[in-house]
């Protein structure tokens, strides 16, 4: 199913939690919603779930309007942050009770809860009761009750946010499998940007409640439309300089770099991605002096935060690369990779995009 936001806004009271947001989201589609709190995201899930009715606009469903339907009448399925199953059922109950008030025989029943439980692996659990079951097992179930119904699209509030590092890896990848195996449309809410890098089609990052962007999540890293969403997404994040065009030439904190072709305009701040920038043991050439403050070893590669004039400044290496804490290096930036912003915050130039997994940029 297609759904489609054209011009919702919702406001409580003087607040506006979302504003004039539009956004298509295809038939089949796994889109995330990403962003920091407050920013919006879960107000807009609720609307498309018809839990919130928007303060102006239409939201649609393959065409139709359903901005006024309840929430049984969109044929959805929310899955909550929360559980919320019934803690004096068994999981079989769990996951059957959403069938009970439908037409639905109790054989077509039993076999869609059988079937969903294989899917999900929790055939062993269908006769215990969550207080038995682990974290994993516990959103399994849940998930399990919103698959039963065979919706037309799924909304997932945070799902994965109660559960511990290990066990979000593994659940991200099984709902990547999942959705694959439905087809059917998802719709994903997270303030965690390596969920959404690594699961989306496309990622829609929110800020203070607007989108700031819609994008598969390579464009969104390579080339974020402006400066929040070159912030936001992205760990380490991106480094930042105040930056100036003067006699050809991009000024931006100790580095001056030739300046892109086809920018022209006054800029306000240069990006750099950690990985793009070059940490020697010594300074030659172009290079910029700068101290070791932080060497931090994260296994493939190290995390070095550097002092330069005053400003900190983050480099990603490979794990070849052993410094300590008070060294003194040489850095310099890919050019090639350098983000350019104007006044506004907008993008102005922007790298070609990496054909890099987004494991790897997340």
């Amino acid at each position: 199913m297609t759904v489609e936001l054209s011009n919702i806004s919702k406001r409580f009271g003087s607040i506006v939690a979302v504003d004039d947001v539009s956004l298509t989201i295809e038939n089949g589609e796994f889109l995330i919603l990403v962003g920091p709190s407050g920013c919006g995201k879960t107000t807009t899930l609720r609307m498309i779930a018809g839990l919130e009715k928007p303060s102006s606009g239409r939201i649609y469903f393959d065409g139709d309007d359903v901005t006024q339907f309840s929430p049984q009448q969109r044929h959805i399925a929310f899955v909550f942050q929360n559980y919320a199953l019934y803690p004096h059922m068994t999981t079989r109950k769990n996951m059957s009770f959403a069938l009970e008030d439908q037409d639905i025989p109790s054989d077509e029943v039993a076999q869609r809860v059988t079937s969903t439980a294989d899917k999900l692996g929790i055939t062993d659990q269908l006769d215990q009761r969550p207080g038995e079951l682990s974290g994993g097992q516990q959103q399994r179930v849940a998930l399990g009750r919103s698959i039963v119904r065979n919706p037309s699209v799924f909304l997932l509030d945070e799902p994965l946010s109660n559960l511990d590092a290990k066990l979000r890896t593994n659940m991200r990848a099984e709902l990547q499998e999942l959705h694959q195996d439905l087809e059917t449309t998802m719709v994903y809410v997270t303030h965690d940007q390596e969920e959404a890098m690594t699961m989306g089609d496309r990622i829609a990052v929110m800020d203070e409640g607007t989108i700031q962007q819609v994008a598969p999540p390579n464009e969104a890293y390579n080339q974020p439309a402006n400066r929040f969403v070159a912030g936001f997404i992205g760990s380490p994040s991106m480094n930042f300089f105040d930056a100036s065009l003067d006699d050809g030439r991009v000024r931006a904190g100790p580095f001056t770099l030739p300046t892109p072709d086809r920018v022209s305009g006054p800029l306000s701040e240069l990006g750099i991605r950690p990985e793009d920038v070059s940490v020697t043991p010594t300074a030659t050439g172009e290079d910029v002096s700068a101290t070791v403050t932080v060497f931090e070893q994260v296994g493939s590669s190290n995390i070095i935060y550097l002092e330069i004039d005053g400003e900190t400044m983050i480099a990603e290496t490979d794990a070849s690369v052993q410094l300590a804490p008070g060294d003194d290096v040489g850095v310099s930036l890919d050019t090639e990779r350098v983000h350019l912003f104007d006044r506004g915050g907008d993008a102005v130039h922007s790298p070609s995009l990496y054909q890099r997994t987004v494991e790897q940029r997340a």
